[in-house]
């Protein structure tokens, strides 16, 4: 196993579920009601189930967030990333395919 080094290293143990939500919500001007709606929620609750996940008052279980992921066009992981990582992922999500294998190609050219 990798040993985790201080760039890797999480600096806070918190769940950063509920931050990369709100903010991949508001990238996309997505209220709180019609994300939960669109991942599926029963509309008479998701306003308020929404607020809970970004409040981190509960974590959306992983189907529900396989859901929210696809209605906001960001990679299961991005919940889980650090701010570089979840940027970067945001990043390439929104690429087209072609960019996409391009990124891909040039990232396997360096040596690291």
């Amino acid at each position: 196993m990798p040993e985790i080094t201080k760039k890797h290293a999480p600096t806070s143990l918190s769940c950063p579920v509920q931050e990369r939500l709100k903010q991949a919500r508001i990238k996309c001007n997505i209220s709180q009601r019609s994300l939960g709606i669109a991942a599926g929620i029963d509309p008479a609750s998701a306003s308020a189930r929404m607020n809970q996940y970004e409040r981190g008052k509960h974590v959306p279980d992983y189907e529900t967030l396989c859901k929210l992921a696809n209605v906001l066009c960001v990679p299961v992981p991005y919940f889980y990333a650090n701010d570089d990582e979840a940027g970067f992922m945001s990043d390439m999500a929104h690429l087209s395919l072609d960019q996409q294998v391009l990124v891909k190609s040039l990232v396997k050219r360096i040596k690291f």
